[in-house]
């Protein structure tokens, strides 16, 4: 499977949203006004170390995932690289996309000076703890989250 992984672009909002609205969770958090993702989008572009990337295919986006640099002072100043939203295309689920993914993302962790790659998961997510495991994650911490 060829995947070409690049920053994502204004223009690949929509795609990337319909990734987010197209799994068991997503459908029914997501919205179909594309405007606060524009904006969100364009927020995330002057933060500097936070970037979309997504995952061409025959020219159309079919994954995409969000990667934030975080300097810290823990862990003798480790670097740290976040993802976060993780999708596939669910037409392209479970042919490896998600491997080639991580790949790229774990190669421009080490390129932007990270020793360590985390990430959190819905807890409902059960085949995506076994994938991540597979990658070689640990589950080892617990985390909380509140909706403010």
């Amino acid at each position: 499977m060829s995947v070409t992984f690049r920053e994502a672009r204004r223009e690949d909002v929509p795609a990337v949203v319909a990734m987010l609205a197209d799994d068991m969770l997503g459908q029914g958090r997501e919205s179909d006004d594309l405007a606060p993702y524009y904006a969100a989008f364009d927020a995330m572009a002057e933060e500097g170390g936070n970037r979309v990337i997504v995952g061409e295919r025959g020219g159309k986006v079919v994954a995409t995932y969000q990667l934030t640099f975080i300097s810290g002072l823990s862990l003798a100043a480790a670097r740290r690289a976040q993802v976060e939203s993780v999708r596939v295309s669910s037409a392209l689920r479970g042919q490896g996309v998600g491997q080639l993914m991580f790949a790229d993302a774990e190669a421009r962790a080490r390129a932007a000076g990270c020793s360590l790659i985390q990430l959190t998961m819905n807890a409902e997510r059960v085949d995506s703890r076994r994938f991540y495991e597979g990658l070689g994650f640990v589950a080892s911490h617990l985390g909380f989250k509140k909706y403010l």
